[in-house]
């Protein structure tokens, strides 16, 4: 099952179900996407229904460009950094230590507002060094505490695309504090389906993503690294992330930048990568960050090169 959410003038938009070319829609048995999921299992036979209605060739066409991100905001977002090679590549090339620790890496970032697919993405300045990161996600049902991986499996409802916008000047800064992000991570954005697991067959396995994300800049390629390298699997992080406390509904969990240990043959998902990739093999980083103007397409596809999440197709601009 797919679902979107119809920008309708309210803050949280209106839920749709989506039929799996994403070419028609049916209205969600809910008002909202945040609804559903806090009342998920009440809703699973009309949730049903309709994707068999949307199966038998029913339905409204969708209008893409009128979708928001599934949950335009939410009670949480905390974003893992899953992908080893990401992070050993890095502390090679800025010639930083590594992190003593088997844990997941993980950050609570701000949640009031995920940009959607086609929006403009504001940022105030160039000099931050603006950059993006293509992401995986998922969003939970209300999640225990202490809950273990293996339970955590059945609380992902639903597999989302991100963009974890990044200001590269301003993150060494506030690392430096020890007290987390403020200023360097501003909103995501979120491609325009939400997907069940189940929906996704081979391409979600043991709790990851197994497709390639594929990133444009400015119309060049610029990477399609696989998900399945991720270290941790989705249910770990939740289990991570509900140690010590449980997690509402709607919590959104990212899965850091995907990134390969090949990276020479299938690129990256982040300037900051191909930037340390550069200083490891010429002394210096070559490419710059982004520019006003500039545009970032994000997309990920199945094997039979079906669609799946919907595209992030965004141009960065002056706030």
């Amino acid at each position: 099952m797919m679902f979107a959410t119809m920008r309708d003038g309210s803050a949280d938009g209106r839920l749709v179900i989506v039929s799996t070319d994403h070419a028609r829609f049916v209205p969600g048995p809910t008002s909202t996407l945040q609804q559903l999921l806090e009342q998920w299992d009440e809703h699973r036979v009309a949730i049903d229904a309709a994707s068999r209605d949307l199966a038998a060739g029913n339905g409204e066409v969708l209008d893409v460009e009128h979708l928001l991100a599934p949950l335009p905001r939410a009670w949480q977002w905390l974003d893992g950094s899953a992908f080893p090679s990401h992070g050993a590549l890095m502390q090679r090339a800025f010639r930083m230590p590594p992190i003593e620790t088997d844990l997941p890496l993980m950050y609570q970032g701000m949640s009031h507002q995920f940009f959607g697919p086609y929006e403009d993405v504001p940022f105030p300045t160039e000099a931050d060094g603006i950059d993006f990161e293509g992401e995986f996600g998922i969003i939970t049902d209300a999640v225990p505490m202490g809950i273990s991986a293996a339970d955590a499996l059945a609380h992902i409802r639903l597999v989302v695309q991100i963009n974890d916008w990044s200001l590269r000047t301003l993150a060494p800064m506030e690392m430096k504090t020890g007290f987390g992000w403020i200023q360097a991570k501003p909103a995501c954005s979120v491609a325009p389906i939400a997907v069940t697991p189940e929906t996704l067959g081979a391409a979600w396995q043991d709790g990851r993503v197994c497709v390639p994300l594929e990133v444009t800049w400015n119309g060049e390629a610029f990477g399609r690294p696989d998900g399945r390298e991720m270290a941790f699997g989705f249910h770990d992080l939740i289990a991570h992330a509900a140690r010590s406390r449980s997690l509402p509904a709607g919590t959104i969990i990212g899965s850091g930048t995907v990134s390969n240990e090949d990276h020479g043959a299938v690129g990256s998902t982040c300037v900051a990568e191909r930037r340390g990739i550069e200083t490891i093999e010429h002394g210096a980083p070559r490419t710059s960050f982004l520019h006003f103007g500039d545009r970032v397409r994000m997309e990920a596809r199945g094997a039979d090169g079906e669609p799946l999440f919907g595209a992030l197709d965004q141009r960065v601009v002056q706030g």
